[in-house]
C-alpha cells in the first residue's frame, strides 16, 4: 500500500513537472520546484473523497499548479538601478513564468468545466496574494502576529480546496507542518546566503525581534515548538489516514532530526 501511494505522488509530480516545462523558460530560469509535502497532502484528501479518479487528479494537478504560480512569483527579486541585463531578464522572466503557470491552471479547468473550483481557487489566491502583502509591506504587532499571517499564507489553499470538497479532517495538521516548514527552509536558505523574504522582512522590522542573529534564534526556538505540537497533531489523525500519518513522521524525522545530527556533527 506504501509502495503505490508512493508512486502515486510520483506520476503525479511527473506529469506536473511536464505541464509547467517550458523550453525557452528553462534556457534562463530554473525550472520551478513542485513542493511534495502539499502534494501528499492534496492527494490524502482527494483519496477520501467519492469523486471520479479523473476529477481527483485534475483538482491536485491545477491546484498544485496555482501553488507553483504563487511560489514563482515570490521568487521575484527587487529592482536596484546597478542589476545588470541578465538579472533584469530573470526577473522580467520570472513574473512572465508566474503568469504562465496561473494561465495553466485555468486552462485545465475549463475543460473540466468546473466553475465552482475555479471560484474557490480565484478566491483563495486574492486571499493569499492579499495576505502576503499585510505580512511584507504593514506593519504587524507581534512576532507572533507575523506567523499567524505565514501559517495563513502557507495552507490557505490547500484548506479552502479542503473545504470545498468537505475533507476539513487534516487542516490542523497541514497548518502546523507547512508553516514549520516554510520557517525551516527560510532560516536554511538564508544561512546559505540566498534571499530569504521572509527574514528580509523581519530584519526590516527590527523592533520585533531585534537583529539578525536574534531572529534566527528566535525561529529555532518556534521551529522546535511546532515540530511538538505537530508530533501530537499528526498523532491525532484519523485511522485511515495510515499512509499520510507514516509520510509525515517519515518527514518529520527527515527534516528534523537529521538536521539535528548534520548541525551537530
Amino acid at each position: 500500500m506504501l509502495n503505490t501511494a508512493d508512486n502515486d505522488i510520483k506520476q503525479l509530480k511527473t506529469k506536473i513537472a511536464s505541464k509547467v516545462r517550458h523550453p525557452y523558460l528553462v534556457r534562463f530560469i530554473p525550472e520551478p520546484a513542485i513542493d511534495e509535502d502539499k502534494l501528499v497532502i492534496l492527494s490524502s484528501i482527494m483519496d477520501h473523497t467519492n469523486l471520479s479518479d479523473v476529477k481527483k487528479e485534475q483538482y491536485i494537478i491545477t491546484t498544485m499548479l496555482v501553488q507553483v504560480a504563487l511560489d514563482t512569483h515570490d521568487l521575484v527579486t527587487l529592482s536596484d538601478e546597478d542589476d545588470d541585463r541578465e538579472t533584469v531578464r530573470n526577473r522580467q522572466l520570472t513574473v512572465l513564468a508566474g503568469d504562465y503557470y496561473s494561465g495553466l491552471y485555468y486552462y485545465l479547468l475549463s475543460q473540466l468545466d468546473d466553475i465552482p473550483m475555479i471560484h474557490t481557487l480565484a478566491g483563495a489566491i486574492k486571499e493569499i496574494n492579499e495576505l502576503k502583502m499585510e505580512l511584507y509591506y504593514k506593519d504587524v504587532e507581534s512576532f507572533q502576529e507575523f506567523l499567524d499571517g505565514l501559517k495563513k499564507i502557507e495552507s490557505l489553499l490547500i484548506q479552502r480546496v479542503a473545504s470545498y470538497v468537505q475533507k476539513t479532517t487534516i487542516n490542523d495538521m497541514a497548518g502546523e507542518w507547512l508553516l514549520t516548514k516554510k520557517l525551516l527552509v527560510e532560516k536554511r536558505s538564508y544561512q546559505e546566503g540566498n534571499f530569504s523574504p521572509l527574514i528580509d522582512a523581519l530584519i526590516n522590522r527590527s523592533s520585533l525581534l531585534g537583529n539578525s542573529t536574534q531572529i534566527l534564534v528566535n525561529i529555532e526556538q518556534m521551529i522546535q515548538n511546532h515540530v511538538h505540537r505537530l508530533e501530537t497533531t499528526v498523532t491525532q489523525l484519523p485511522v485511515h489516514f495510515n499512509w499520510l500519518k507514516s509520510y509525515m513522521h517519515t518527514a518529520i524525522h527527515h527534516q528534523f532530526n537529521h538536521r539535528k545530527v548534520a548541525e551537530e556533527g
